[in-house]
C-alpha cells in the first residue's frame, strides 16, 4: 500500500475520528466538579414562569431574567441576550431553536467546540454548550452556510442556530462557567 492510495486515506480518517471520539469522551468524563451540574442555584429575582414582557419593545430584555454578566435565552421568543456588568444589554438577536428545549432555569457553559458537524449534518462553528435533555446536548451554534432552519421534529436536536455573526459573539462572550438563564 502506497502512502497516497485510497486504503491509506480511509485508514488515517478512521484513526483520526478514533483520536476525536476519544477526545470527546475524556472532555465529558473530565467536567470539573463545580460544573457538572446541569442547573446551578437560581438567583434571587430569576422567575421561570413567563418573564415579563416591554410590549412597546420586544427586543428589551425580560425583567426577572436575573442578574449580572449572563447570556438569557427566552424558548417562548426564540431570543438570547448577552448581558454585561450592570444589566446592560451587549447584544440581543433572534435564534431558530433544535427540536429539544432545555428546562427553564440557571445553567452554566459546560463545553465548546469550534467547529463540528451538528446533528442535522450542517457543518457548524462557536458551539457553546450549556445543558443535556436525555442525552441530547443543547448549546448556541452558527451553521457555517449562515443558515438558521426550523427544526426537524423527527431528530432529537439541542442546537439553537444563530447568525455566524451572532455566533461570534457568542463565542466571544460565553466562555467555560459562564452563566445562562433559559425563560419561558
Amino acid at each position: 500500500m502506497t502512502s497516497s492510495g485510497p486504503g491509506f486515506v480511509l485508514g488515517l480518517t478512521a484513526a483520526a475520528l478514533t483520536t476525536i471520539g476519544f477526545l470527546a469522551y475524556q472532555a465529558s468524563a473530565n467536567i470539573p466538579p463545580e460544573l457538572d451540574r446541569a442547573h446551578v442555584d437560581s438567583p434571587a429575582g430569576v422567575s421561570f414562569t413567563k418573564a415579563p414582557r416591554d410590549t412597546r419593545h420586544p427586543a428589551a430584555l425580560p425583567s426577572g431574567s436575573g442578574a449580572g454578566r449572563r447570556v438569557v435565552y427566552s424558548l417562548d421568543d426564540d431570543r438570547v441576550w448577552l448581558v454585561g456588568t450592570g444589566n446592560k444589554v451587549r447584544r440581543t438577536f433572534a435564534v431558530a431553536p433544535g427540536s429539544v428545549d432545555p428546562a427553564p432555569g440557571t445553567y452554566r457553559v459546560t463545553s465548546r467546540s469550534s467547529k463540528v458537524t451538528g446533528t442535522d449534518g450542517t457543518p457548524i462553528e462557536h458551539v457553546v454548550r450549556f445543558a443535556s435533555v436525555d442525552h441530547v446536548a443543547i448549546g448556541f451554534s452558527a451553521a457555517l452556510d449562515g443558515a438558521t432552519p426550523r427544526p426537524d421534529m423527527r431528530v432529537k436536536s439541542g442546537g439553537i442556530r444563530g447568525s455566524r455573526a451572532d455566533g461570534d459573539a457568542m463565542w466571544a462572550f460565553a466562555t467555560i462557567g459562564h452563566k445562562v438563564v433559559v425563560i419561558r
